[in-house]
């Protein structure tokens, strides 16, 4: 992936054995840095109400996708010197967004959900792509890279017209992909594009089980097993991934739940709802009751509000109303920090999966307060808005590098040098990249190698 101290000059090439990695260790005592910023593209007047609707990183980590009211879909490319460049976004000194989105898909009605491929990597173009679910379509397949549509994934109702899913996502490994239907889930093998789906009632014989609409769907990262389901009729349930069994259902949910996400290790389950202002902690192996609640301003809207966990699976970080983003430890369940994000409503929040950064969104729909002759209420203006509303944000936390080593070494106060790695981002040519590299004494002055921490996302 690139070269290690020494080699190139006369001095002996270090052994793979003689390599650390790192992976960064979040702290969130001190407030992350703004690097990033994105508010203008996203604003016009053939959009006058337009803003974001939610985020997600790419698996890889090469580059973050977003969802707005425009119906329009917009991949953004992460710079190779994101973790090197100490420049921050200044939102007094600058009013132009940080870069301009790579690709921009247009779908024809709202859009639902939207998800990536698990196995999405930049170095393997196949692999680049993203579904989503819209009014009154099929789910589509889109290329990451191209912005081509792939293929189609086509269900139907009793009168044989197209059923849209309210909710997608892919298994751990691809290949299937879920789809949450009107108390329905409906699986295609993502192969086999088309009308070809097995279909499973999520109600009993019994009329017991799951009713409603099933909004949003997750997968339990330890286990090929086991996926979880949520409803706007308020519930939770665990089915098997093998034949959709049900296999038992979580109360307590004051709102219809919007997301679901299972703890790292995948024994707990974190679930969240509309106008709910709790997010609720289950663990999958004891379901008697609620572990805890971790607490969010989110009672007044019906947005989809995000939460998600650092790759360390120590914290969860949490939209709001409050344009804070609020972090909890999972270990105790108790607050942590919070930092401001936006003047609006945090939509949107993501961990990168493997770098100290996240990601943010904001924006609701918003309404004047004065009203034209014929006594009509009048949208404002998107264009009117600050540089702080309907808006996203790229961070930079401090932390603190884990070495495979066992060592520790603090972003701070570690001696940097750079190595010159060459990658290929979704939608640029082959560039040099600049990788970090340190130098610990511990380890007798070896280089350690972050290439492969580092150069594998970008």
């Amino acid at each position: 992936m690139g070269m290690a101290e020494g080699e190139g000059d006369g001095e002996e090439r270090l052994e793979p054995e003689q390599l650390a990695y790192y992976w960064p260790v979040l702290e969130f005592q001190t407030p992350p840095s703004r690097r990033y910023h994105f508010h203008k593209q996203t604003r016009s007047q053939a959009a006058e109400n337009n803003f974001f609707k939610g985020v997600k990183w790419s698996p890889d980590g090469s580059c973050f996708l977003t969802s707005s009211e425009d119906n329009n879909l917009r991949v953004f490319d992460l710079p190779g010197d994101v973790l090197e460049n100490t420049d921050t976004y200044d939102l007094d000194k600058s009013d132009e967004d940080s870069f301009a989105a790579a690709l921009i898909i247009n779908e024809g009605e709202a859009v639902y959900d939207f998800c990536w491929y698990p196995q999405m990597t930049t170095t393997d173009a196949s692999t680049c792509t993203f579904a989503t679910s819209t009014r009154d379509h099929p789910v589509h397949l889109w290329d990451a890279v191209s912005g081509q549509l792939r293929c189609t994934y086509r269900a139907y109702d009793a009168m044989d017209e197209i059923a849209a899913a309210y909710s997608i996502a892919f298994n751990n490994s691809g290949s299937r992909l879920f789809c949450g239907y009107n108390k329905t889930l409906r699986v295609f093998d993502t192969s086999r594009p088309g009308r070809e789906y097995s279909q499973y009632s999520t109600l009993t014989k019994a009329k017991d089980g799951q009713t409603g609409i099933i909004s949003c769907l997750a997968f339990s990262p330890s286990s090929e097993g086991l996926f979880a389901a949520g409803s706007y009729n308020r519930t939770t349930a665990l089915y098997s991934e093998h034949n959709a069994e049900l296999l038992f259902v979580l109360h307590g949910q004051e709102g219809g739940v919007t997301q679901l996400l299972f703890s790292k290790d995948g024994n707990y389950l974190y679930t969240g709802g509309r106008k709910d202002p709790n997010i609720l902690c289950w663990d999958v192996r004891n379901t008697a009751g609620i572990v805890y609640k971790l607490p969010r301003i989110t009672s007044d809207t019906n947005q989809r509000i995000a939460f998600d966990i650092e790759p360390c699976g120590r914290h969860l970080g949490t939209g709001g109303q409050d344009g804070d983003v609020h972090v909890y430890d999972l270990q105790t369940g108790d607050w942590a920090n919070s930092f401001q994000a936006a003047a609006d409503t945090i939509n949107g929040f993501a961990f990168h999966p493997t770098l100290p950064l996240g990601v943010t969104s904001s924006g609701h729909r918003r309404f004047s307060t004065s009203y034209d002759d014929e006594g009509t209420n009048n949208e404002t203006s998107c264009t009117d808005l600050s540089a702080q509303e309907n808006c996203a944000s790229v961070w930079l936390f401090p932390c603190t590098w884990q070495s495979s080593a066992d060592v520790s070494v603090s972003v701070e106060t570690t001696e940097f040098e750079h190595l010159h790695v060459e990658s290929k981002g979704p939608h640029e040519e082959t560039v040099q990249v600049d990788v970090i590299h340190a130098e610990v004494q511990e380890m007798s002055q070896a280089s350690i190698n972050l290439a492969e921490v580092t150069a594998s996302v970008l």
